[in-house]
């Protein structure tokens, strides 16, 4: 049985064959409506979640399963006491598969390992977020042709983004990509990533402005600087703002220049870039639909 705690869980050949089942459900969808028929999903989130949630719900839905579950601490039995370890075991006697999300890094995995069904991390904490990076990569693929050759720009929330951890962490195994991190002084990226970065030998810079680097940008992944990840509220007041792309910065950018972001925004991105043929963050929501949908497929083994 195989769980997903890291995107590093597949190796590449395993990702191309997922994302290729994932391409295949984006143009053939009535070939894969019913591959689910008879099967549970259970949502066990612990933590407010929109986007992920739903878009797990969507694709089980799409698959012809169902769901159940809960959408926060509150209302399971977490908020009598119980541990992540008894939920986990009884979710096993009531569904296929589990998709859970924790405020606490490492839970996922303490579920995976008492769990008699598979299990997937829909985040924990500020550590890992796989089905997000696994959307990234996929529609960096889907758009780009390829997950190499290409300069990629991070920007806003580098050293609390699990988003941004685990999609770098994810890029490394590819050839030729370079990375610019683009953050104030406060939220750079970890010291344990540049770190890895430099014994890999993969090629790196680190700025403070976004138009200094956007030229030379195939990619801009931007990050919404998160309020619940910060100790007071002055700092996240001082630093939310820091970056605001705009339709004058785009105007810098690179003709066939991507725009990314694993939203929610706040007010990162200005809504005039969302007509902007290279803004490519609501196509990003739909194909993660597509590659859950691929993921449920294989973590249960169905083939269609």
């Amino acid at each position: 049985m195989q769980h997903l705690m890291s995107p590093l869980d597949f190796t590449t050949q395993e990702l191309d064959k997922l994302f290729d089942l994932a391409n295949d459900i984006e143009r053939n969808p009535a070939k894969y409506a019913h591959a689910c028929d008879g099967r549970i999903l259970a949502t066990c989130f612990y933590e407010p979640s929109t986007r992920t949630r739903l878009s797990f719900e969507s694709a089980m839905t799409r698959l012809g399963g169902r769901i159940i579950g809960f959408s926060d601490a509150a209302s399971s039995s977490a908020s009598k006491g119980e541990s992540v370890s008894d939920t986990i075991r009884i979710i096993s006697c009531y569904a296929d598969i589990c998709a859970m999300r924790h405020p606490k890094e490492g839970a996922p995995m303490v579920a995976a390992e008492k769990s008699g069904i598979p299990v997937i991390n829909a985040g924990d904490g500020g550590h890992q977020h796989p089905t997000q990076t696994l959307t990234d990569l996929l529609t960096i693929r889907s758009l780009k042709g390829a997950l190499s050759g290409f300069t990629i720009g991070l920007c806003g929330d580098l050293k609390f983004g699990r988003t941004v951890h685990s999609l770098i962490n994810a890029l490394v195994r590819y050839s030729d990509i370079r990375f610019v991190f683009i953050s104030p002084e406060e939220l750079r990226v970890p010291d344990y990533i540049t770190e890895m970065l430099k014994t890999k030998g993969i090629p790196y810079e680190e700025v403070i402005r976004l138009e200094n680097v956007m030229p030379q940008l195939d990619l801009l992944y931007m990050t919404r600087v998160q309020k619940e990840r910060f100790f007071n509220e002055e700092d996240y007041v001082r630093l939310k703002d820091f970056y605001i792309l705009n339709a004058d910065k785009m105007a810098l950018a690179k003709k066939d220049m991507l725009v990314l972001h694993p939203l929610p925004r706040v007010n990162e991105i200005s809504v005039e870039v969302d007509n902007d043929p290279r803004a490519a963050y609501f196509k990003q929501a739909r194909y993660g639909v597509y590659v859950r949908m691929a993921l449920i497929l294989t973590l249960l083994e169905i083939q269609v």
